[in-house]
Parts: C-alpha cells; structure tokens; sequence
C-alpha cells in the first residue's frame, strides 16, 4: 500500500491512470483515478462482523472535493461505530423488491397454493383473478414502482384516494370480442386497500418490511347491500323467468336463476353443483366447498322440482353447465341482467337481491335466525353440524314454506309437496 498524506487538489489532478491515493487524515479515505480522467473519492471500512466494504463518496468536481468527501467520509465512519453498514445499505437498497415484484411473489404463492387464508385453506380460483385484476388494474400503476420498504401510510392513503377519484379507470380490448374495464369508486377503493394489506403482511412474512402501511388507513363505508324484492319486482321477475323459459335464452341459466329465488344460495354456490352433491330423495344437497366450508342445505319440493329438469350428463356434471365447454357458466351475470331488463325490474336487482329477498321472506313467516341461516348457508356454529349429511324434518318444512310463499309471489302455479312427518320429542 502506498504512503498514506493528506490528500490535496494538487494530489488529486496528477493522479495516473488507476492510481489509488490514501488518505493520512482519514484512515480508509482515498482518492482513485479510473482508466478515463474521472477520479472518484470512496471510503474503504470493516463492519462490526469484520466484512470489507468499499463505499463510493463521488465523484472528483462539484460539489466534491478533497476536503468535502474526506467530511463525508468521517461522517460515514461515524454511523459505522455505530453499527451502521451504509454500503450494505446502498446495496440492498438498490436491490430492494418493488411493489410490483412483491405482488408477483404473492401471486405466484397464492396461485401454487402456498398461501393459506381462512379455515387453512388456498385461495380459490375466483378470488385469484378478483386479486389479479386488482392488482394489475390498481395497485401496479400506482404504487408499482416504489420500493417495498420505502412505501409509507400516507402513500397508502393516497392511493386510496386516487383510486376512488378514478384515477386507474381504463378500458382495451383483450381479444376480438372482449373489453376489460378497470372502474374506480370507493367501494373498489376500500377492497383493495385490504388486499393490499394482506400483500404487506406478506411482505412481513418475508422480512422485507416491519410494518404494515396499510393497517390503520380509514377507510370508504361499504354499503351493504340489504335491498329486496318487492311484490311488484317478484311479479315482474316471475313473469320474466316464464317468457325467458319459452324464448331463445339458455335454458340452464333459467332455471339456475329460479332455483337461486326458491334456495337463497349464492350464485356461485349453484353454479359449481354438481349431480354427485345431490339427493333428491332426501332433499338435501352436501356442497363440498362454499364461501363458509362444507355445507348441508335442505331443498324444497319447489327446488327439487326445478332441479329435476335438468339434464343429467354424468354424477360428476355440473347441474347448470355452460352453453360452451365443461367449465362453469360464466356468462351468468350477462344472462340474469337480460332477465331483468326483459321483466323492466330496475338494474340494482341482482342474484345477491334474490339471497336477501329469500331470508327476509324466512324472517317475515317466524323464522329464526338460526334456521334461516341453516336455509342458505350462514357459517355453522356447532361441531356436530360438520358430521350432519340429510336436512332434519323441521330445516325442510322451513325450505318448504319459504319456498312456496316465492313461487306465490312470482305467479308459478304452486303444487302440493309430500306432507313431511315431525319426529316426536
């Protein structure tokens, strides 16, 4: 190693090509010239674990001189007594994950089911593309370029803003017939505030940030959707279903949006049936996976009624299939709104509406909450409900009564089912 010296502006201008000038001042300050004219002013220090660390200060020319990199240089010395490796820093820094990579890792994670959520279970394929489409609509344009670590509450907060205002609301074509909409609002504004908490626990998980910057943010309120049908609106909606019955619409989502009015069940519920999870001699379906796990429902003779035109392709067919392929009727949505424009119901008239519209005939005929959440799949709160595989005698008078006031109310011609037996005590 060369003789250390105070290093000088004369020092500094007659340094040859790839010459290095130590510092006698400053122990580990030096001075070195590239292959070019460029000189470049750096610290070498060990860190308390005894790694080397070289520590580019910059380069020679304003504002860095001699006597301003040999300050910085201290200054550098300083935090490295104090077990600061600023180095290391500057290195992971530059290689810090993105939110953009982060969400990547989530998703694959997510995707190979890695990630488990309520109950111990994977993701299920429709929340996946719920999240993806969050994700590439939302979270990646606005926050997809800031570092993981760096992201702040009131970056957060922002974006929640923005997302709200309408900031990311877009729309292209993703094949010749296709068009994706990416809409903002304050209810997808507070949705994806949460998955962007869950993604920042992840983050956690990993050890790349300490803390959660999106716990905290107050948020939109959601607007809980309570509506239900009206006499009117039940009308209108039977007599569409009729004229849906006779014309060109596919006859499986027909009947699946009617079975939907006489169950109460979800719509995916009823989309994902398939023959294996029925018996209809029992009037009972088992459906193996819903929104609050396994899952017994009575049917009604009505249900059952509906369920029992369907045609039957094999035990492992969906009940409702699609008009194409052997997957599920995603088309459902499109279908059900041409039903109610068909029937001049208004817009807001949803699958979720005829759900609420069948529990709150349930609690209008004395139901309580207990049964009508056995009626359409409210979570179970005993243990012995997981190992029941037939609805008991009171859930299908329940199933039946409600049933049979629905199809009342939507003008079908209402057929006597078989009388049901109450055990004795």
């Amino acid at each position: 190693m060369a003789e250390r010296k105070r290093i000088t502006l004369t020092d500094v201008r007659g340094l040859q090509p790839g010459q290095t000038l130590w510092d006698g001042a400053v122990a580990g300050f030096y001075a070195r010239r590239q292959q070019s004219e460029a000189v470049r002013f750096g610290l070498f220090y060990r860190t308390e674990t005894g790694r080397q660390r070289w520590q580019t200060i910059g380069r020679f020319g304003s504002p860095w001189t001699p006597d301003t990199a040999r300050t910085e240089a201290r200054r550098l010395l300083g935090e490295v007594v104090r077990g600061r490796d600023p180095a290391g820093e500057k290195e992971a820094s530059r290689r810090a994950v993105t939110v953009a990579e982060l969400c990547a890792l989530y998703l694959a994670d997510a995707e190979a089911g890695r990630l488990l959520v309520r109950g111990g279970k994977p993701k299920k394929p429709l929340t996946l593309a719920s999240d993806r489409g969050r994700i590439e609509g939302h979270i990646i344009p606005l926050l997809g370029s800031m570092k993981v670590a760096s992201v702040t509450r009131e970056d957060v907060a922002r974006f929640m803003h923005q997302v709200a205002e309408g900031a990311t609301v877009q729309q292209h074509k993703t094949k010749p017939r296709g068009v994706s909409r990416v809409r903002g609002g304050r209810g997808v504004a507070t949705r994806t505030i949460g998955l962007l908490g869950a993604i920042f626990a992840y983050a956690i998980e990993h050890r790349m940030r300490r803390d959660n910057p999106a716990h905290g943010i107050r948020k939109f309120a959601e607007n809980k959707r309570d509506r239900r049908l009206s006499e009117d609106e039940y009308r209108l909606l039977g007599k569409a279903l009729r004229e849906a019955t006779e014309g060109c619409l596919w006859p499986p989502a027909v009947s699946c949006a009617r079975c939907l009015a006489l169950t109460g069940w979800r719509s995916g519920e009823a989309l994902a049936l398939r023959w294996q999870d029925l018996d209809l001699a029992r009037r009972t379906a088992v459906l193996p996976d819903t929104k609050t796990g396994r899952s017994m429902r009575p049917l009604s003779h009505a249900a059952c009624e509906v369920l029992s035109t369907m045609p039957r392709i094999g035990m492992g067919a969906l009940v409702f299939p699609a008009s194409r392929g052997d997957g599920p009727m995603l088309g459902f949505k499109k279908f059900f709104r041409r039903i109610v424009v068909a029937g001049g119901l208004p817009k807001a008239v949803t699958p979720h509406v005829l759900r609420h519209s069948f529990a709150s005939l349930a609690a209008d005929l004395g139901y309580s909450e207990p049964t009508i959440g056995a009626l359409i799949g409210h979570k179970g709160t005993t243990i012995t409900s997981r190992y029941v595989h037939s609805a008991d005698a009171v859930l299908l008078a329940a199933a039946d009564a409600v049933a049979t006031r629905t199809a009342e109310l939507l003008g079908d011609a209402v057929t006597a089912g078989a009388v049901v037996e109450l055990r004795r005590a």
